[in-house]
């Protein structure tokens, strides 16, 4: 009925979850599949053809999207009638959605309608650690009822807080059980760390570019943001210089391995000045570390070098297991920690021990080390391939990290004077999502500059746009 032949060779063949689209709709058109027959279940067809559940589950959730399949709970998916009417809230014709702060903020999370995601900031479904995800739901499933009935510790839950202790104090950082504390991911520990060290009116350094979130939550809370450039190791320590002399900031905030948006990590001479620069000026340091786990070889770690006296780290696991798990850790000096704590506690209560236990299964039974070896090795040919296409259509790479998530490029021809929020606003008309410059920017200004995650970035569709757009 469906003729899906998933091939898995690296290099510009479209991801599995796209293979599985374009066999669904070959199907539909040949009329062997119609409206109203029923699909084969996620499960049954995942384990028919080897494929993830995660793929599947994409794959029909794009196709629901895009008005070829229905879905009805308890019942499955079924192709779409043409002449159905359309229920409450579904348009019947998929519109592009409008590229703005409030999109990027909240709606992209909730809109599976767009076929390439080039912008976005997460792995692909059947990249991520479905086995060791398995196997934490089925042990969690054995646990008592009653250890997991009440709100759990306000630190959160202590295994985990052991394991990254240990994982920490490993890499050079002496860390205590009593100085972590688990957050809702990484952007909600950012949150808990402004709140405390920081109040209205305050004035805090960024990078520029800087992770987008970071800029959204600095204005919400009423800070004066000022940005200094980031280099291609690490900070410019003279604009640095010159920023914390003029302006007296409380903070500055640094992404300091695989840098969100430009793939750059810092070094150690830059990690040293950054470090000598923040005792000077009286600076806190907030490190966000989200993506260590997907470096290879050794990047500086601020927090480490530091001895844990100005430097707030930041870490968790979205990036490697998966994007739904949010669980994310500070770690500060036990004061600090406890205070976190308090406005933590304030704001949101305990964390969900639910998912702080899955985490800690995934690492300690889900080979977790082979996942990241084998995700890093996924990274590296994609980073190739990527980078290879966008050589050939004219794009300037910033960093080759040959690792992490991100390329950030400038793009070609009539787009270098008119900035990405045109070429982005262009892109989602055809169903590809671009990340513009002006993301990451403190000022929002339009640039030059997107930034790819090269996981998202090999399909011929995006490469035929760059082509058509280039010659325009």
């Amino acid at each position: 009925m469906i003729d899906f032949q998933p091939v898995r060779a690296r290099g510009q063949a479209p991801t599995l979850v796209d293979q599985l689209v374009a066999a669904v709709l070959r199907a539909i058109e040949a009329q062997e599949l119609r409206p109203g027959m029923s699909l084969p279940s996620v499960r049954d067809f995942a384990r028919q053809y080897q494929v993830s559940t995660f793929t599947v589950a994409s794959a029909y959730n794009r196709l629901v999207s895009l008005g070829w399949l229905a879905a009805r709970p308890g019942a499955g998916y079924r192709v779409a009638s043409p002449d159905a009417p359309p229920r409450r809230g579904e348009p019947q014709s998929w519109e592009p959605p409008r590229l703005n702060a409030a999109w990027l903020l909240s709606d992209i999370f909730a809109d599976h309608s767009i076929p390439i995601k080039s912008g976005c900031g997460w792995l692909p479904g059947e990249w991520l650690n479905e086995e060791g995800l398995h196997m934490a739901l089925r042990h969690m499933g054995r646990v008592p009822a009653m250890r997991i009935a009440n709100y759990g510790h306000p630190y959160g839950y202590a295994p985990l807080r052991e394991t990254i202790a240990a994982t920490l104090s490993a890499q050079g950082m002496e860390v205590e059980v009593s100085q972590v504390l688990l957050t809702q991911g990484v952007t909600h520990g950012l949150d808990m760390v402004i709140r405390t060290l920081l109040r209205p009116g305050d004035t805090v350094l960024v990078e520029q570019p800087a992770y987008a979130n970071l800029l959204q939550m600095l204005r919400l809370a009423g800070l004066r943001v000022v940005p200094v450039a980031r280099t291609l190791d690490g900070l410019d320590c003279e604009a640095l210089e010159q920023a914390a002399s003029q302006h007296r900031p409380r903070a500055l905030f640094v992404n300091t391995a695989l840098q969100n948006p430009s793939g750059a990590s810092i070094s150690m001479a830059n990690a040293f000045r950054i470090l000598q620069l923040a005792e000077r000026h009286g600076l806190w340091v907030v490190e966000d570390d989200i993506s260590r786990e997907l470096a290879p070889g050794v990047t500086p770690m601020l927090a480490a070098l530091d001895g844990g006296r100005r430097v707030v780290y930041l870490g968790g696991y979205s990036k490697v297991i998966s994007p739904s798990v949010r669980v994310g850790y500070v770690v500060a000096h036990r004061d600090l920690a406890r205070d976190i704590a308090r406005t933590k506690m304030a704001v949101g209560l305990t964390s969900p021990e639910i998912m702080e236990r899955i985490v800690h299964q995934v690492i300690r039974e889900g080979r977790y080390r082979a996942h990241i070896e084998r995700t890093r090795e996924r990274l590296a040919q994609a980073h190739a391939t990527v980078a290879g296409l966008m050589a050939q259509h004219g794009f300037e790479i910033y960093a080759r990290p040959q690792a992490g998530l991100f390329l950030w490029a400038k793009v070609a021809g009539q787009w270098r004077e008119r900035g990405a929020n045109g070429l982005a606003g262009l892109a989602l008309k055809d169903g590809i999502w671009l990340a513009p410059g002006s993301y990451f920017e403190a000022d929002e200004a339009d640039t030059p500059w997107v930034r790819f995650n090269v996981a998202y970035s090999e399909a011929p569709a995006l490469w035929r746009f760059m082509r058509n757009e280039g010659a325009a």
